[in-house]
């Protein structure tokens, strides 16, 4: 088969016609890239918006539960405190003696004053 002769005139407007559709599709093809791209950002700034209302609600759930936890150690806190004091109230209060409690005073005042007076009689460790 052979070729027929293309004159340079309908050679030039052929590479033309085909370096105007180039274009087109580059044009057409960054167009599409850019739609993409702008659409990739919008998404990207919701995620970014989700990611922060999340981090958001984390750290106050956070802080809700480490006052939780300041509050129940303040009032366990308070309860010992209280427990001690009515103890130590309890101790400065004054008591009355029952029997055992007058014998025993009088049972140790009279060893004292028999340990005392040896003593002082120059008898000490001695028993009568």
């Amino acid at each position: 088969m052979t070729r027929m002769p293309v004159s340079p005139e309908v050679a030039t407007r052929a590479e033309e016609r085909a370096a105007v559709e180039a274009i087109a599709r580059v044009l057409d093809a960054e167009r599409t890239a850019r739609e993409w791209i702008a659409q990739a950002e919008t998404e990207a700034a919701a995620r970014e918006e989700t990611a922060r209302a999340e981090a958001r609600a984390i750290a106050e759930r956070t802080e809700r539960r480490l006052a939780s936890v300041r509050n129940a150690f303040a009032v366990r806190t308070a309860r010992a405190v209280a427990a001690a004091a009515d103890e130590v109230a309890a101790f400065d209060a004054p008591h009355p003696l029952n029997a055992d409690d007058t014998t025993l005073a009088h049972a140790a005042a009279a060893a004292l004053a028999a340990e005392l007076t040896a003593a002082a009689s120059g008898r000490t460790g001695e028993s009568r």
